[in-house]
């Protein structure tokens, strides 16, 4: 029998996993045969087993990903133009440690949002801080924190996440005070923490988007001489996906 005051201590100690183990060994007669530093080190390891998951499940859930995505489930197909190999390295985030860049480029529906939720989702297992926005979001963000008040502090929030995703980079104008934020943002990140940015506009045409040309040097600058690139091909995954859904005759 367990004692009711070592539950309670447990449950002070906030040893949910540890508390459940130590039920399960006591009601499994397997358990008896083994010593005691055995049965110990079980317990040990399903908390942190229990601590590390929860860890994971509070930070995919601050990242706000669009959809649940896994570097296991990326579709390799050889018409998509992806370096399997490039992918698998990245999601092992050395770039992260390194502070580098990514730009995931490519057509409409090409899949490009699927892969940048899969190496968030692969940097949120390693243990770090991730944040998804589309790129208009994240600009009115910017701006109603500059309305607010609050600016000073939204640039410090954004510069403790370890992987900004900014999602449909450059498919909305930017406005000129916009330029400048975002310029706030991309300096204070820059040789610190990592961006990883989504683009179907090719990088070539990003310069001319922006209202200031000083401003675009800057930004871009920050952004794409320290970045991996990849360029997705193929077909819409889109429409992929539709046509081998519906019915054929």
């Amino acid at each position: 029998m367990i004692s009711q005051t070592l539950l309670e201590k447990l449950v002070e100690l906030r040893l949910t996993a540890f508390r459940e183990g130590l039920r399960e060994q006591a009601s499994n007669p397997q358990y008896t045969d083994l010593p005691f530093e055995e049965r110990l080190l079980l317990l040990v390891e399903l908390e942190c087993t229990h601590r590390s998951d929860r860890r994971i499940k509070r930070r995919l859930k601050q990242a706000e990903f669009p959809m649940s995505a896994t570097v296991e489930d990326i579709d390799f197909s050889p018409e998509r133009g992806l370096d399997k190999r490039l992918i698998l390295d990245l999601a092992q985030c050395s770039w992260v440690d390194k502070a580098l860049n990514i730009l995931i480029l490519g057509a409409t529906g090409t899949g490009k949002s699927f892969i940048a939720s899969a190496l968030g989702f692969a940097a949120c297992r390693l243990g770090y801080s991730v944040r998804y926005w589309r790129t208009s979001r994240f600009m009115h963000s910017l701006a109603h924190a500059r309305q607010n008040g609050d600016y000073f502090a939204f640039l410090r929030s954004i510069n403790k996440i370890d992987v900004l995703i900014l999602d449909d980079w450059m498919r909305d104008p930017i406005q000129l005070t916009g330029a400048q934020d975002l310029l706030d943002v991309f300096d204070d990140r820059f040789a610190k923490t990592a961006t990883l940015i989504v683009s179907q506009v090719p990088v070539s045409d990003w310069h001319l988007r922006f209202p200031d040309p000083t401003l675009a040097d800057a930004i871009l600058d920050r952004s794409i001489h320290n970045a991996y690139r990849i360029a997705l091909q193929g077909e819409s995954q889109r429409k992929l996906r539709a046509n081998r859904s519906m019915p054929h005759s």
